[in-house]
């Protein structure tokens, strides 16, 4: 979602700037120059099909509508790209400290392959859950109780300030002979 954010932010300011060069250039076009306005944009025709519109007209309505609908979009937009960070417990009141989702997969994605019967692993973790997948080539159940123990070790580590639930699930993977 940040990537849609991204790529929107430069995108509705080339808009915002065509907009405000083009109205720059009208004007100052039919201040030196009114027998030769429009230069750009039409705008005494879009006078003249707009003077016949109220408030309670249908298109007014209705791009009235479109307008705020594509502004509640944005705003939900800018509302879910925001970082989610994983909170640890602050060292004093007057500081926060915080690390990525990303960290804490990597932290323990690390611990689980380095137990000597996983052979692949996959960790997601946010703030309230972490995620452990993981292949073996023994038996998975017992894999897992391993798995799930170094797991627990990890973040009992780790200061974070609410303990995230885990869910450890192991396969079983075919031998590369």
């Amino acid at each position: 979602m940040r990537f849609v954010l991204r790529l929107l932010s430069p995108l509705i300011g080339l808009v915002v700037a065509a907009i405000g060069a083009i109205t720059t250039i009208e004007v100052v076009t039919a201040w030196l120059a009114p027998a030769s306005s429009p230069l750009v944009v039409p705008w005494p025709a879009w006078r003249d099909g707009l003077d016949g519109l109220t408030w309670s007209s249908g298109a007014v309505r209705t791009i009235a509508i479109v307008v705020g609908v594509v502004g509640l979009l944005v705003l939900l937009v800018g509302l879910v790209a925001r970082r989610h960070d994983v909170a640890l417990t602050d060292p004093v009141p007057e500081v926060t400290v915080t690390t990525s989702p990303r960290s804490l997969a990597r932290a323990v994605g690390h611990e689980v392959r380095s137990h000597a019967d996983v052979v692949s692993a996959s960790v997601v973790a946010s703030q309230k859950k972490v995620v452990v997948k993981a292949g073996t080539l023994d038996a998975p159940e017992d894999v897992r109780t391993a798995v799930r123990e170094r797991v627990d070790e990890v973040l009992t580590r780790l200061p974070l300030a609410h303990r995230p639930r885990v869910s450890v699930s192991v396969a079983a993977t075919k031998g590369v002979k």
